[in-house]
């Protein structure tokens, strides 16, 4: 097989660094200073930032008093760059929610990092930790969405979040209209798991258009593409949870599986938008049994989402204005019902300069299929969202 070949003065560094950069984290198409390191390799230093102030309907699970909070929804430091011809890497640190509910000085740690190794563009590997490659919405670049963040629940599986420690194996074929992806991680482990096997994750992608290449999706292309993507994924772990956890017997096993779509159009009346996915996460109905104490309610949760978003074709005072709206269902298999809700939501995003600078506005009114009698965040409320975002 051929290896991808690297160009190793200047502008072919920021080209390498744009390919890394498709691979896991878009959002790094921004970067900041580039260092060169021996013949072949680099590293890019970049900083990215989101100031969020947002007013809710309640303030805490046990206070349905109105809230308003002023915090740092995301405060990234991050790393990237390649070791040689065929070896790069991603490190990237995070001091997420700081100040949120008056919760200051946040540790700072490690979301990514991982070695990435480019055979071929049909053959690519990950190892470490970094996202896992189930929905897409997580996969979604978090600083290029289409409405304000994603969606709270749905879009993270219950094991891990948004990522986890592993290896993946993936890669283009035909020209980049077919994408697989092959994750091993380690999901679900601790005392509580009736054995550690490993997580399998398998995910494809078919481009009906322009293809969407790296490992990381965006949430808009700001109409420089024409994308039409189908994507599937499944989501397997052998015995994660005990149905009958006082007696420790039968074991239960996780499964989930996910559909989406993506399309986004440019035209000479502006860029339409439209995605939407269907996700599905199982635990054999073990948490209306016997769980064990750390299983969480989104072991049973079935649900997906629907955005829309405009972007006009012409400037409007400095920026470019795009508006969006979504509506995301959780439909939770609890017996007491109390968790199931539907999500609608209407905002808009003002780009300064993209990405790298830019306002957005969301009001969200969140209806729960069954009110909660002492749970303030189990009951309906409205929530507006007023957020700045720079990368560099």
């Amino acid at each position: 097989m051929k290896p991808i070949k690297r160009i190793t003065h200047a502008p072919g560094c920021r080209y390498m660094l744009a390919l890394l950069v498709g691979m896991l984290s878009t959002a790094l198409a921004y970067a900041g200073p580039t260092f060169t390191y021996g013949k072949e390799g680099y590293v890019t230093l970049s900083y990215h930032v989101q100031m969020w102030g947002q007013s809710r309907g309640y303030s805490s699970n046990t206070n349905s008093a109105s809230t308003a909070d002023f915090f740092l929804r995301r405060n990234r430091i991050t790393l990237a760059g390649q070791f040689n011809d065929y070896v790069g890497f991603y490190v990237q640190t995070d001091a997420p929610a700081d100040s949120k509910n008056g919760k200051n000085n946040r540790s700072l740690y490690y979301r990514d990092a991982y070695i990435t190794v480019d055979w071929t563009d049909a053959v690519r590997f990950i190892f470490g930790r970094f996202k896992q490659t189930f929905s897409r919405e997580n996969l979604e670049a978090c600083f290029e969405p289409l409405t304000l963040d994603r969606s709270e629940v749905i879009a993270y599986t219950p094991w891990g979040g948004s990522r986890d420690t592993g290896v993946a194996m993936w890669g283009n074929l035909f020209n980049a209209k077919i994408q697989y992806r092959l994750m091993v991680a380690n999901g679900r482990k601790g005392d509580r798991v009736a054995r550690s096997a490993p997580r399998l994750t398998a995910r494809v992608d078919w481009s009906l258009l322009d293809p969407e290449y790296g490992y990381g999706y965006l949430g808009t292309y700001l109409g420089t593409r024409k994308v039409l993507t189908i994507g599937a994924a499944y989501d397997h772990q052998a015995d994660v949870a005990y149905a009958d956890w006082t007696n420790r017997r039968d074991a239960k096993d996780y499964n989930a599986w996910t559909t989406d779509i993506f399309f986004e159009y440019p035209t000479s009346k502006g860029v339409v938008t439209a995605t939407a996915a269907y996700m599905n996460y199982s635990v054999g109905n073990a948490i209306n049994k016997d769980p064990d104490p750390d299983l969480p309610v989104t072991s049973e949760l079935a649900g997906g989402y629907v955005k829309l978003g405009y972007l006009l074709p012409r400037k409007v005072g400095i920026g470019r204005l795009q508006f969006f709206a979504r509506h995301n269902k959780s439909d939770y298999g609890i017996s007491n019902g109390y968790y199931s809700n539907n999500r609608n939501g209407v905002g808009a995003n003002y780009y300064i300069n993209g990405q790298q600078l830019k306002v957005t506005f969301e009001y969200d009114m969140i209806k729960f299929n069954r009110q909660h009698p002492t749970v303030a965040a189990l009951r309906d409320y409205n929530q507006a969202t007023l957020g700045l975002q720079l990368l560099f």
